[in-house]
């Protein structure tokens, strides 16, 4: 009998068996099936949020970083405290100082943002995002104009009533028309809008086009500067952002009149740190998702196992056949390693089938990312493919070593 007649025999018979016994067969692979729909969701979610973290969450480039008062990236409730208590608000004067003195940054810019109530005529949006900004943050932040135009210097040390506004709130207070050029009111102070910003989505279900900008210079006489501001600098170019954030760290601390051993009183923060921390968390979430992953498949190869094992029995009579007109002992070993393998596979195809309509529900009802890469559906079934074929050996090889004389007198 040649392979190939062996192989699509085995693969025959692996079809015959999961169709005779369609419930036997679905809890067989019960744990097959669970072991591939929890890897390729996990791997979908982690490839969806890593495509939607690098596009929408870290919008600084790859020369851009930002000095803020406290930063965390691990919650620590002790830490967090002593930063409360440690690091003073960031204020003027000293990005003032910073300003005049960095040489390896080529924007450095000031913002400070509250939740404010906005008003058109009749239209009104509350908890609104207002943010002061000087005019270059319309390059370090990444914020284009759909409509109309960024502000600009002039306004900023003029203190201009102006603004620039986000997708949401055009849509929330100017249902029909151009808003360019006319008022909106904050907290009850006119502004004059001179550009709508291109619409950068959401993130985790969080709007991010909720946002009113007003010159920094105008924000701060009419709010205050003393808290909430921030630091936002973009490099020379990419090379030199590790010297960049260096140069602002020793400036800082010199303004600061911090001691060598002090730490630091502020905290910085760049794309890379941001990523750094997500492939962490990523990092932790994929090594539990491993560790579920592996029981299932576990527990799946067993009771493949212990199925191909009444397989054999149920088929003595016939391997004793089949020996006596020439089958070899390699073609029984193939018959059942195939079967084996089919079998734990077509597990393995209904997991991706599951974790397909996953990723649909969770995309169409939840804000969560999914993006299903090719590579994980492959790893998928390949990997339930071989927990068949190793669980399969044990079951192969008895069947192989039967006697056929002792296998024929086996009743059907």
């Amino acid at each position: 009998m040649s392979a190939h007649a062996s192989f699509w025999e085995a693969v025959v018979a692996a079809v015959a068996s999961l169709r005779s016994s369609k419930l036997r067969s679905f809890l067989t692979l019960l744990g097959i099936i669970l072991a591939t729909t929890t890897l390729i969701a996990v791997m979908s979610v982690i490839r969806g949020m890593d495509v939607y973290i690098a596009d929408n969450v870290s919008n600084m480039g790859a020369d851009g970083f930002r000095v803020r008062r406290i930063v965390m990236m691990q919650w620590d409730p002790k830490k967090f405290l002593e930063m409360q208590r440690r690091n003073p608000q960031l204020n003027r004067e000293e990005f003032e100082f910073l300003r005049t003195h960095v040489t390896l940054t080529r924007e450095l810019g000031i913002e400070a943002s509250r939740l404010v109530d906005v008003h058109n005529g009749k239209e009104h949006a509350e908890n609104i995002q207002l943010i002061g900004a000087s005019a270059n943050m319309e390059l370090i932040g990444n914020f284009k104009a759909d409509e109309g135009r960024f502000l600009n210097d002039v306004e900023n040390r003029r203190r201009m009533p102006v603004a620039f506004i986000g997708k949401d709130v055009r849509d929330h207070l100017f249902l029909t028309g151009d808003p360019i050029g006319k008022h909106i009111t904050v907290d009850g102070i006119p502004f004059e809008v001179v550009g709508v910003a291109k619409p950068k989505g959401s993130v985790f279900g969080q709007s991010q086009d909720n946002y009113v900008i007003v010159p920094a210079e105008t924000y701060f006489k009419t709010w205050g500067a003393r808290q909430g501001l921030g630091y936002d600098a973009m490099a020379n170019d990419q090379e030199h952002l590790q010297a960049a954030q260096e140069e602002v760290r020793v400036l800082l601390r010199s303004f600061r009149h911090l001691r060598p051993k002090d730490d630091d009183t502020f905290s910085m923060v760049t794309s890379d740190s941001l990523l750094n921390f997500w492939n962490q968390l990523t990092g932790a979430i994929a090594a539990t998702a491993i560790g579920v992953v592996s029981v299932f498949l576990v527990v799946g190869g067993v009771v493949i196992m212990n199925i191909m094992l009444a397989v054999v029995t149920e088929r003595t009579h016939e391997i004793g056949i089949r020996k006596s007109v020439g089958a070899r002992r390699q073609d029984i070993l193939n018959q059942f390693l195939v079967e084996s393998a089919l079998l734990a596979a077509s597990g393995g195809l209904m997991g991706v089938i599951v974790s397909v309509l996953v990723a649909v529900l969770v995309r169409s009802l939840t804000p969560v990312p999914m993006s299903i890469p090719v590579s994980a559906v492959a790893v998928g079934v390949t990997l339930s493919a071989t927990v068949g074929l190793f669980f399969g050996i044990y079951p192969a090889h008895r069947a192989a070593s039967l006697d056929p004389i002792e296998a024929l007198r086996m009743e059907k």
